[in-house]
């Protein structure tokens, strides 16, 4: 009997980047998570199912301070799959890793800021603009760190479009729209007609309650200006 000698497959690595998304607490930690609880609601289910990195190097904590930390953002529905900012003696069994390698993303979250994208390398082959050609419906999430987006429908309740760049809506804004999430402070929002539940620029956010009653359903502009947005008519 003869037998065949089977040559071993090589085992494939794969490099994969993801967007994950930047917190950074600041003393004292119970006003920074009421902050956070007050930005959270105008934005409910923002971080359901993605990452999120804790960014310690404005705090000084304790392993136990930053395992009951990790605890409340949890509590949050807030998944944090590793931190940054700290040294690895700080760390011990059951905290995430500490990560490091990951471009600097600062949140400003004395004027309860969003969390800052913390965009993937973007290839010189990758499209640096996208559009979509139908409503982003209820429930759905379009992320492009890459650049512009541009809807030629609506955004819905419910729905979000995140984009590097500007964001353009020939439709209605009635979702969310976070434009220069990879820390372009230059990017613009434009829409036909605003309702939007949240409005945000590199990380400075406007929510509906914030936004001019004046401006609702017409259609408008949002830039961002000494790291206030405006927000004009455009008709």
């Amino acid at each position: 009997m003869t037998s065949v000698a089977h040559a071993r497959q090589p085992m494939r690595f794969r490099g994969r980047s993801f967007m994950a998304f930047t917190l950074a607490p600041e003393p004292p930690i119970v006003e920074w998570l009421a902050e956070l609880d007050h930005w959270a609601r105008s934005s409910a289910g923002f971080f359901v199912g993605r990452p999120v990195v804790l960014n310690l190097a404005a705090v000084t904590l304790t392993h136990h301070a930053i395992a009951h930390l990790v605890q409340e953002l949890a509590g949050r529905e807030i998944g944090v799959v590793g931190i940054e900012g700290i040294e690895p003696s700080q760390l011990g069994p059951g905290l995430p890793p500490l990560l490091k390698g990951g471009r600097n993303s600062s949140v400003e979250l004395s004027s309860v800021s969003p969390p800052r994208v913390a965009p993937a390398e973007t290839s010189r082959n990758e499209p640096t603009s996208l559009l979509l050609e139908a409503t982003v419906r209820s429930g759905q999430s379009v992320i492009f760190p890459g650049g512009d987006v541009t809807v030629v429908g609506s955004i819905a309740s419910g729905a979000e479009v995140i984009a590097g760049g500007s964001i353009h809506v020939y439709g209605a804004i009635r979702g969310r729209a976070l434009a220069g999430a990879s820390g372009n402070a230059r990017a613009r929002i434009f829409c036909r007609k605003a309702e939007p539940e949240l409005l945000a620029i590199d990380g400075y956010y406007r929510a509906s309650e914030d936004i001019d009653g004046g401006l609702h359903g017409r259609p408008i502009q949002a830039w961002l200006e000494n790291d206030v947005i405006r927000i004009t008519a455009l008709d």
